[in-house]
């Protein structure tokens, strides 16, 4: 029973890891054809925002080598996200709401499954946390930085805290021995609300006050 429970999880995380995967690669190949790269950088750019989040959280918790370099299907994923992105852009630009709404729902997916294959790892409910927080934020902030723009993470409407909640979430329901679809489903609901009103309604932190600020 706890070995068929076991399997459940693990299919559980692997399925909320490739859907993120899927989601932010996406958005890393929609970022590469705006800025004009050919086939290759579109490739590079779909990969690394699909998977950088993922290898960053395997790194730090000891699974090595990472799922995204292990698992062909993480790259099948990514690939595949890549090509559709370039070849059919046209469509994918006019789904600029709906993609919208998938990188939240990829911030959403990636946030639980980072928190839950780190607790698996037996880290602490702090470092889980943080972990699945930077699973969801690392992918987007690596895409920003090779197309050389200020990360989304750092600038947009409650992302990274989105992502925080979601993970603690997930946290605390595994503390309280939750079943893992009931802790993951209800912390990826809560982040993906949590962002797509914040987009919706132009939600953010404070921002410092300049006198360039004051002035407009």
């Amino acid at each position: 029973m706890i070995v068929n429970e076991q399997i459940v999880v693990n299919t559980l995380l692997v399925a909320f890891d490739l859907g993120g995967t899927f989601v932010f690669a996406l958005s890393g190949a929609t970022a590469g054809v705006k800025h004009k790269l050919d086939l290759f950088g579109v490739l590079v750019l779909a990969f690394a925002a699909g998977n950088s989040g993922g290898i960053a959280r395997d790194v730090m918790i000891g699974a090595h080598p990472p799922a995204a370099i292990s698992d062909w299907r993480y790259i099948a994923v990514s690939m595949l996200a890549g090509l559709i992105t370039f070849y059919w852009f046209p469509i994918i630009n006019r789904l600029s709401s709906p993609v919208l709404v998938f990188d939240a729902a990829g911030l959403a997916l990636f946030a639980v499954a980072g928190a839950g294959k780190a607790l698996t790892f037996h880290t602490g409910p702090v470092a889980a946390t943080l972990l699945g927080m930077l699973t969801g934020i690392g992918g987007g902030m690596v895409r920003d930085i090779l197309v050389r723009e200020i990360p989304t993470v750092l600038r947009t409407e409650l992302y990274a805290v989105a992502a925080l909640i979601g993970a603690a979430v997930m946290v605390l329901g595994k503390m309280m021995h939750l079943p893992t679809s009931v802790a993951a489903t209800t912390g990826a609901v809560l982040c993906f609300g949590l962002r797509f009103i914040a987009m919706r309604r132009g939600w953010q932190l404070p921002i410092a006050r300049t006198p360039q600020n004051r002035a407009e």
